[in-house]
C-alpha cells in the first residue's frame, strides 16, 4: 500500500511534531509512508471564504502530489473533510473535466488519522502508553463532516495507562472555525471559555483532539487562565510508548500559549 501523509498548513507551520508522529506511528504499524513535497493548502480557507475560483489551482495542486497513492492520511478532521466534500465542488464549478476526474479518483482516498486507523488498517489497539487523565473534543468537521463517531475514543481506550473522562458539552464547537474566529472574534472567544470551562471540569491533565487548529483555540484559553492543563494532538498520543511517553509535550501545553 502506497501511503502519504497529509501534514497541512497548520501543523506544517506551527505543529511540525503532529506529523512527525503520524510517521512514527504508521511506520510502528508497518505502514511506509512518504510526503510529496509539491503539496500545500487543501484549499479550505479559500473555499470557507467563497473563493471558490481561486481554490481551482490549489485543488490542481493537490491531486497533482497525491495522485497514485493507495491512501492520503491526515491529522485533521478539517483538511480531510475539504479533500472528501469540497474539492468536488470547486472542480464541478471550475467546469474542468479533467480536474473532475482527478477529484472523483483523489478525494475518496483521503482519511483522517483515526478513520485511516480503525477502517482501513482494521486496528484499534496501535501499542501506544500515555499514563495521563485524558479528556477528547471531537472537533466540528471529524464530528459531523467526516462523521468519525467513536474512532479516536476506541483508539484511546486502548492506550495502556491513559484514563478518559467524559467531556461536558463534548459536542458543541471550540469557537475557531479558522475565518470565523477572525470575522466573529466576540463568539469565537466566549465559545473557546466555554469549551475551556468543561475542560476544567473533568479534571483532566491533557485535553485531546484530531485538530491542532481547534487545540490551538482552547488551549490559548486554558493557558491564559492558567489552568494547568496540556492540550495533545491524538496522534501525538497514539504514537507515545514507554520509551518516548515522557517526551510528549503535545501541540500546545497549559503554559506559555498565547
Amino acid at each position: 500500500m502506497r501511503v502519504a501523509l497529509m501534514v497541512t498548513c497548520v501543523n506544517d507551520a506551527m505543529f511540525p511534531e503532529t506529523g512527525k508522529a503520524v510517521v512514527r506511528l504508521l511506520r510502528r504499524l508497518g505502514v511506509e509512508v512518504d510526503f510529496p513535497a509539491a503539496q500545500t493548502c487543501c484549499a479550505q480557507p479559500m473555499v470557507n471564504t467563497g473563493y471558490l475560483d481561486e481554490a481551482v489551482p490549489v485543488v490542481r495542486t493537490f491531486v497533482e502530489a497525491f495522485a497514485g497513492y493507495d491512501a492520503v492520511v491526515t491529522p485533521s478532521g478539517s483538511c480531510a473533510g475539504s479533500a472528501r466534500h469540497q474539492h468536488g465542488l470547486v472542480a464541478r464549478r471550475s467546469g474542468d473535466a479533467g480536474l473532475a476526474a482527478a477529484v472523483a479518483e483523489t478525494s475518496p482516498k483521503v482519511y483522517e488519522l483515526s478513520e485511516f486507523l480503525v477502517d482501513v488498517l482494521g486496528v484499534v489497539d496501535v501499542g501506544a502508553y500515555f499514563p495521563h487523565t485524558v479528556t477528547y473534543h471531537p472537533t466540528c468537521h471529524s464530528l459531523r463532516m467526516l462523521g468519525v463517531g467513536d474512532r479516536p475514543r476506541r483508539l484511546l481506550e486502548h492506550v495502556r495507562g491513559l484514563r478518559l473522562v467524559e467531556l461536558p458539552g463534548a459536542e458543541q464547537c471550540c469557537g475557531f472555525g479558522g475565518t470565523f474566529a477572525v470575522k466573529n472574534a466576540d463568539t469565537s472567544v466566549a465559545m473557546g471559555a466555554d469549551k475551556a470551562r468543561h475542560v476544567r471540569e473533568t479534571g483532566a491533565e491533557v485535553l485531546v483532539a484530531g485538530d491542532n487548529s481547534c487545540l490551538m483555540q482552547v488551549g490559548g484559553v486554558l493557558s491564559r487562565q492558567q489552568a494547568g492543563v496540556r492540550v495533545v494532538h491524538l496522534a501525538e498520543i497514539l504514537a507515545s510508548t514507554e520509551a518516548t511517553a515522557g517526551a510528549t509535550t503535545g501541540a500546545t501545553t497549559g503554559e506559555g500559549v498565547a
